[in-house]
């Protein structure tokens, strides 16, 4: 008898030991999955605090491809000081070309 409770004893810690882990397991995937939502809300957040100054990026740089088109288009048509800044654009590594039409 003494065999059978011995062997009891040790399926019984051995039980133990795998719902122990199995909880810990669960216990870690929730923190995980609440992390992973914390963590795209805030990511959510950023982005939409950004997207003003994305937007007035975008503006700027439309801005100023209509300015340096203008400029390389007067610089076509033969204007000094418009060739004077694309020469200076061009020493600085900056390619002027005229708009699309």
């Amino acid at each position: 008898m003494a065999l059978g409770r011995e062997s009891d004893r040790a399926v019984s810690g051995l039980e133990l030991s795998v719902i122990l882990i199995a909880v810990s397991l669960f216990v870690l995937m929730v923190f995980e999955t609440f992390q992973a939502i914390h963590d795209r809300g805030a990511l959510a957040d950023l982005r939409h605090a950004q997207e003003p100054t994305v937007q007035e990026a975008i503006k700027l740089r439309q801005q100023l491809e209509t300015l340096a088109g203008r400029t390389a288009q007067l610089t076509a048509e033969g204007d000094e000081g418009a060739k004077t800044v694309v020469d200076q654009m061009k020493r600085q590594g900056v390619n002027l070309s005229a708009p699309k039409q």
